[in-house]
């Protein structure tokens, strides 16, 4: 990777981390299916107009909207329901160890031993955290979040096999394919949705609008993009940084307490990412956003 590369991937995790937080905000207002089914409804209708439909690759894109949005985000945030936000951000961090191990065993990509043992170390320190007492009596939510993690990561594996389409129209069309889907699901799992729409207040609308824009249209072009540009076992470990932020918003915004197993943990984690960027090699061809 190079420094472009790497500036960029440090976008991810910091637009993701409080976002996730303000997600959890949101759900007080809004069911998750719902909130997300606005987010990527937005999203879709903003960025449609600046790619074309692939429609090579329709089949795929809505497999990959499926899998990594509606199946993911119901898991997911019904998971952020039960628990503190910043120990939910900690516990999806399950995902960058999966995608980069699904990375090496299906797309025989090189991990490498520096790698491995940095996310190893990043890995403990997000068990070190997760063993916090507060997810007693929790683990519903823990094996929704865990689940999601994964689905998560499988559906990255899809993203990046579709080498030929650019990040801007992957994410597009996944938003436009997603939105009714999480609709539908919505209007059969969920209830209230009317009336969360037609009493929600300027914050709440604030809180869509930050989903919607900063964490959707700008956080996954740019992960999209370096899906497509460079080994997922190379950008994965930037996810381990998304926690780091989501503390700090669970914190400021929901009054969310930093205990002396975050602390360590989350040294823990940077240190791991820290290491893994130790063995990366910056290649001389630079590659521009779409």
């Amino acid at each position: 990777m190079n420094s472009k590369q790497i500036l960029l991937a440090l976008i991810v995790p910091i637009t993701w981390g409080l976002g996730f937080t303000l997600a959890k905000i949101g759900m007080e207002q809004f069911s998750a299916l719902l909130i997300m089914s606005i987010r990527f409804g937005i999203a879709g209708l903003v960025l449609v107009w600046f790619t074309k439909p692939p429609w090579g690759h329709m089949r795929e894109i809505f497999v990959v909207a499926l899998i990594g949005s509606t199946i993911q985000y119901a898991l997911t945030y019904n998971g952020l329901k039960g628990i503190d936000a910043s120990t939910a951000a900690i516990l999806v961090q399950l995902e960058g160890p999966i995608l980069a191990l699904m990375g090496t065993v299906l797309l025989k990509e090189k991990l490498g031993l520096t790698r491995a043992l940095g996310m190893g170390f990043a890995f403990l320190g997000v068990f070190i955290i997760a063993g916090e007492p507060r997810l007693d009596g929790h683990i519903d939510s823990v094996i929704l979040l865990v689940a999601g993690s994964t689905v998560w990561a499988v559906a990255q594996i899809m993203i990046s096999r579709l080498k030929g389409l650019s990040g801007i129209t992957i994410l597009a069309w996944v938003a436009i394919m997603a939105t009714p889907q999480m609709l539908i699901a919505s209007l059969i799992i969920e209830d209230g949705q009317w009336q969360a729409i037609t009493s929600a207040s300027l914050v709440d609308w604030s809180i869509i609008f930050y989903l919607a824009f900063i964490m959707t249209v700008v956080g996954y072009s740019v992960w999209y993009h370096l899906l497509s540009s460079v080994d997922v076992s190379q950008v994965s470990p930037f996810l381990m940084l998304l926690p780091i932020s989501s503390i700090i918003a669970g914190m400021v915004l929901l009054d969310e307490k930093l205990t002396l197993s975050m602390i360590i943990g989350g040294l823990m984690i940077m240190t791991g990412v820290a290491s893994t960027l130790i063995n990366w090699r910056w290649p001389k061809k630079q590659i521009n956003l779409p």
